[in-house]
């Protein structure tokens, strides 16, 4: 093993020190957090994500065997206006916008919001693999319309989304009934952590498949991940831990079976380090990210 040691490797995610916003993909942090209703912190996710991903470089990824380095960019963190939610949403689609393949790292999920009405411009309404504790489809959150867990509600009523072509993965929070039967109405597909637990990996990565569409006939995918879809024993740095949810290696296994989907940008939110513990929560959502790279990035 030569070269630089890990723990000093440059601050870029993988250590990434290229900032072209033109690479194929491009990495941006969003450090807002103000949407969030239970715990803040996750303004510090871009930091700690950054930081432990530099226990990923020493190699190839093990399943793809290639180099991902070498086509991405980290341009930094977006301007938000500090303290402005509407304002922040602007300012984020705005960064968002011209960047062809863009991966964010959160930030609560609010951000989301933004970074699929820059998708839509592209390529219209995308279909959506959505990992999380919660369905994220109130009305608003406790009176701020535009809260973390009002994301994918505006988005569908926007039309950013197709919600027939949208599938939610890890649900498992109490939600209200009226909040429940809208997002199904809408035609999202819900998977609940439990079920994942029962009818294994493979089961639901088809039923992912059959939601999305191959890359031919399905067109472009998008896929946000809230932290909270694992399990608090495996990330226990977050906002709104719910417990019985995700093992990593079951994400991680779930992203692996999704190659071949035409994805045009994901998010990771929601990681909140000052209530993780030795940095598993960041290292899991670093590891995942570099899971999406390895399936979305062309070889």
């Amino acid at each position: 093993m030569t070269g630089t040691p890990t723990f000093a490797i440059a601050g870029g995610f993988l250590g990434v020190t290229r900032r072209d916003p033109d690479a194929a993909a491009v990495i941006a942090g969003v450090p807002f957090d103000i949407a969030t209703t239970n715990r803040p912190g996750a303004r510090f996710g871009p930091e700690a994500i950054r930081r432990a991903s530099r226990m990923l470089v020493d190699g190839d990824h093990p399943t793809q065997r290639r180099d991902l380095t070498g086509k991405l960019a980290d341009i930094g963190d977006f301007e938000i206006a500090l303290g402005d939610v509407a304002a922040s949403l602007e300012l984020i689609e705005r960064q968002a916008a011209p960047i062809r393949h863009l991966v964010t790292l959160g930030g609560d999920h609010a951000i989301a919001l933004p970074l699929l009405r820059a998708r839509a411009r592209r390529h219209g309404p995308v279909g959506v693999v959505h990992f999380d504790a919660h369905v994220d489809t109130w009305p608003d959150s406790f009176g701020q319309p535009y809260g973390h867990g009002s994301v994918f509600y505006h988005a569908i009523r926007e039309g950013l989304v197709d919600p027939r072509r949208m599938i939610q993965v890890g649900i498992r929070s109490p939600v209200q009934k009226e909040v429940l039967d809208w997002t199904l109405q809408q035609g999202v597909s819900i998977v609940s952590a439990q079920e994942v637990h029962e009818q294994g990996v493979a089961r639901i990565v088809e039923r992912i498949r059959a939601v999305l569409g191959s890359e031919k006939t399905g067109g472009a995918a998008y896929l946000s991940f809230d932290i909270d879809a694992l399990d608090p024993a495996f990330a226990p740095g977050t906002g709104t831990p719910e417990i019985g949810g995700l093992a990593t290696w079951q994400a991680q296994a779930l992203l692996r079976g999704l190659g071949g989907l035409n994805f045009v940008g994901m998010d990771m939110v929601e990681v909140a380090p000052v209530y993780d513990h030795a940095e598993i929560t960041a290292l899991a959502a670093a590891t995942l990210v570099y899971e999406y790279l390895a399936l979305a990035l062309p070889a």
